[in-house]
Formats: C-alpha cells, sequence, structure tokens
C-alpha cells in the first residue's frame, strides 16, 4: 500500500532513531554543542547517551541547542515533494524555540520549485518526549488508514490535552539558563528542594516543590492522578509516557512503581512508553529530569 502522507517532526520529539524508523517517521536534528562554536547534530553527530555523559563528565560546562535550519526542512520536505506525497510537519512550540519558523520558511521555498506540494506544519505547543507521544499519535492515525485533513484536524484537536509533569536532578541548570532567579537556586541548593514543573499549552508552569527525589517525583505523579480524574475518560484514551535523562534504570523503576500506583487507584494501565528525554530540553534541565507525559490518544478507544 502507497503511504496517504508523511510524518516530519524536529527533534526535539526524542524518539528513539529506531523507532522513528520503525514507524516510517523522518526527524530533522537539533543540533547541540559543548563549547558555542562546534555543533553536533542530535542522533547523528552525539548520541544521547554521549551528551549526557559529557553533561556529567563536565561538570560546570552548559550545552547550547540550535534549531533546524531552513536548508535542513527543505531538504526534507523536497524529497517526499518530489514524489507526490503529502507532508504533516510537527515541531516544538514556538515558545521554545524557532523551529516552526524555519518549517514555515522551508514550505514556501519548496512551494516556489513545486506548488502541486502540499506540506502542512504544525505548531505542536509542547516538547520533548510529551512531542514524541503526538508524532506517534499522527504515525497510527495515519497507518489506520486516516485521510490527511482528518488527521490534521484532529492532531489539532488532542494537542491541547497534552501535559508534562516532571522534575530535575537540581536547580543549576534551570539557574544558568534563567529559568529561575539565583536566590531560589541557591536556597534550593542549601536546602535540597526541587521544582515540580507542569508544562501545558506551550509554557511552562511551578506546581510545587519537594525535598529530596522521591518527594518530588510522587508529586509529579500526585499531578498525573489529578490529570486523569479531572479528564474523565478512560485511561486507555490516553498515551502515558516516562520521560527519563541519563539515568535510564532509574526511569525504568519509575515506570514501574506509577503503573502499579495507577493501577491501585483502578486505572488499568495497559503500557506507559520509556522514552530518553534528549539534548533539547536537557541542556535546561541537567541530566537528571523525569517526569510523564500525557496526551489523548487521536484514535479514541
Amino acid at each position: 500500500m502507497s503511504e496517504l502522507f508523511h510524518i516530519i517532526s524536529d527533534g526535539s520529539c526524542d524518539l528513539p532513531v529506531e523507532l522513528a524508523k520503525e514507524k516510517n517517521i523522518t526527524v530533522v536534528p537539533f543540533y547541540v554543542s559543548f563549547d558555542n562554536e562546534h555543533y553536533l547534530k542530535e542522533n547523528v553527530d552525539i548520541g544521547i547517551r554521549e551528551f549526557y555523559q559529557q553533561m556529567v563528565d563536565r561538570k560546570g560546562v552548559y550545552p547550547k541547542s540550535s534549531m533546524p535550519s531552513t536548508q535542513d526542512y527543505v531538504e526534507a520536505f523536497q524529497t517526499w515533494a518530489e514524489k507526490g506525497i503529502p507532508v504533516i510537519c510537527i515541531c516544538i512550540t514556538t515558545k521554545f524555540s524557532g523551529s516552526m519558523q524555519s518549517a514555515v520558511n522551508a514550505r514556501e521555498i519548496v512551494l516556489e520549485s513545486n506548488g502541486q506540494a502540499k506540506i502542512t506544519v504544525i505548531d505542536s505547543t509542547i516538547n520533548t518526549v510529551l512531542q514524541g507521544q503526538y508524532v506517534l499519535e499522527a504515525a497510527k492515525m495515519r497507518d489506520s488508514g486516516m485521510g490527511y485533513e482528518e488527521t490534521v484536524a484532529r492532531l489539532q484537536e488532542i494537542k491541547s490535552t497534552g501535559r508534562i509533569f516532571f522534575t530535575v536532578g537540581d536547580m543549576e541548570y534551570l539557574q544558568h539558563g534563567g529559568r529561575i532567579g539565583k536566590v531560589a537556586s541557591v536556597a534550593g541548593s542549601v536546602l535540597g528542594i526541587r521544582p515540580v514543573i507542569t508544562l501545558r499549552q506551550g509554557e511552562i508552569f511551578p506546581s510545587g516543590i519537594g525535598r529530596g527525589r522521591r518527594n518530588t517525583t510522587e508529586k509529579a505523579l500526585k499531578l498525573l492522578l489529578e490529570y486523569l480524574a479531572e479528564g474523565g475518560k478512560k485511561v486507555d484514551n490516553y498515551s502515558i509516557a516516562v520521560g527519563y535523562g541519563f539515568d535510564r534504570e532509574e526511569g525504568v523503576a519509575f515506570r514501574d512503581h506509577a503503573m502499579e500506583v495507577l493501577r491501585e487507584k483502578g486505572y488499568m494501565v495497559k503500557e506507559m512508553l520509556l522514552l530518553q528525554i534528549g539534548a533539547t530540553i536537557g541542556v535546561h534541565t541537567g541530566p537528571y529530569p523525569l517526569g510523564f507525559g500525557v496526551i489523548e490518544k487521536g484514535i479514541p478507544v
């Protein structure tokens, strides 16, 4: 069967290379640099594990990320435009990056030379693992036979349901990136206090503080439970994932614990994705982010 349409996402989606390939998703990478001079393509020139290893080994060095260029998107779009296959391109929230503008510019360039090309660029209003879940829902809709316009419409409907509830290992990277004040960071370091953060509709909001890792991760789990209760839908209608940074073992243990708690509360969760948070967000959180992504599925159960 020929492909109905093709799905492209920027590298903020944090999908493993093998999974993106399996689901026939093209990922346009972000860049990362440890010296502000040499920028490496994520998952091409530098793997995620290597990125985090460098963060852990080079304490006090703060990497930076850079968005895909317009040319990066032109090359991705042209491949499919030449085949006459429509494209849906899903980008990180515009409040965090100019990646979508690069994609919009590239769309105009491709259309100038190929007026028949069909390219829709979507501001996901989300990022990282949650964006990956959203992209996977797009692939599921495509693979179920849902049409192009119907898929675009459904993607626009569900993106506002996306939430991230997470915490970090310490406040160092949030402070360095200007995400919190210096006084709060110093107080947090002295008292062992860490923030719990919610992302919704493209913006981050403080959702509490806690002392110690166990306390803050439990608060993130509580926020997930509250969100599911407010939604009032069967848990099967949501895609839920755990996102982790450097420490995969911690991610696995947290995922297993969360599934056990959800089942105790009556949410018979069949699966919970485990995905590694990539460099796009890792440069801001440091090597130890941990939390949940949750979004309504594209095809209701």
